[in-house]
């Protein structure tokens, strides 16, 4: 326990000390041929499950967490959104394009934290297609004004929220583990979040496994509840979480001589779907 919380304290060191090396002031603005958006609300930190998502994969490529050789045991990043309290969310808003070698000091931890769990490579608002992380920052990065300022703040920003508020160590705690056979109550899997996090989480499923594990912040970056429903009131029957849920394991197919996937990605999970918070 006093090495975990020792590593988590020189990792804000290193965040902020990298924050603070490359900041600038950012002037708000749309991009061409957009009107210009309003600040959003609060932020979401959106995690995936890779024991759900990887147990999809039918072909491999170098850059898919899911064909390590060891199984991704914990939540991993799918990003950090400025979202608006009505269930909408800002995007593209400002016109500036993914740099890799701005977050050069963090490929490493992005590496292991934030992978892509898919072959195929990301549309992006600016730079037609690229990486997971080049979605990320042109979609929702531009978006963070004016608590994030630039790429590399809103990467250390997420980084930093994701090992401060650990899920799939505050799960372990209650006693929801990962397994293939076992099944908690939805009602449990939140109250849990609730209780160790201080806020409802939103939780979206597929065929009645945890997909994607959502905590929401304020712009101060203290734990707030996220919201229950959509605007639109659509629900998804796909990502439709029953009463019982699971958060399963999975056997890793490792790349060999495949170098694609047949999968498509998706350009963001951002899609209406059924919601839980308590």
């Amino acid at each position: 326990m006093a090495m975990k919380t020792a590593r988590k304290a020189a990792w804000v060191l290193v965040v902020w000390a990298l924050a603070a090396a490359g900041l600038g002031s950012v002037s708000a603005r749309a991009p061409l041929g957009r009107e210009a958006q309003r600040e959003f609300d609060y932020f979401k930190l959106s995690l995936q499950w890779p024991g759900t998502i990887c147990a999809s994969t039918r072909y491999c490529c170098a850059s898919n967490g899911c064909c390590r050789s060891e199984p991704l045991q914990t939540f991993t990043i799918h990003g950090l959104w400025p979202d608006y309290d009505d269930g909408t969310w800002p995007a593209c808003c400002r016109r500036t394009q993914f740099e890799m070698d701005k977050i050069l000091p963090l490929k490493e931890t992005l590496d292991k934290y934030w992978p892509s769990l898919f072959c195929s490579s990301s549309s992006t608002c600016f730079s037609g297609k690229g990486p997971f992380w080049a979605h990320e920052w042109e979609k929702h990065g531009t978006c963070s004004a004016p608590v994030v300022q630039d790429e590399l703040q809103y990467f250390t920003t997420a980084l930093d929220l994701y090992f401060k508020y650990n899920v799939t160590e505050m799960l372990s705690s209650g006693g929801i583990q990962i397994s293939n056979g076992k099944e908690y109550a939805l009602s449990d899997v939140i109250d849990t979040i609730k209780h160790a996090f201080g806020g409802s989480p939103q939780i979206v499923c597929k065929r009645g496994s945890v997909e994607e594990l959502r905590l929401c912040f304020d712009k101060e970056l203290k734990p707030r509840d996220c919201l229950t429903t959509l605007t639109n009131g659509i629900v998804s029957r796909r990502k439709h979480c029953p009463q019982y849920i699971t958060l399963p394991t999975y056997d890793p197919l490792v790349l060999a001589n495949s170098t694609r996937e047949i999968m498509t990605q998706f350009n963001d999970f951002e899609v209406p779907a059924a919601l839980y918070t308590s």
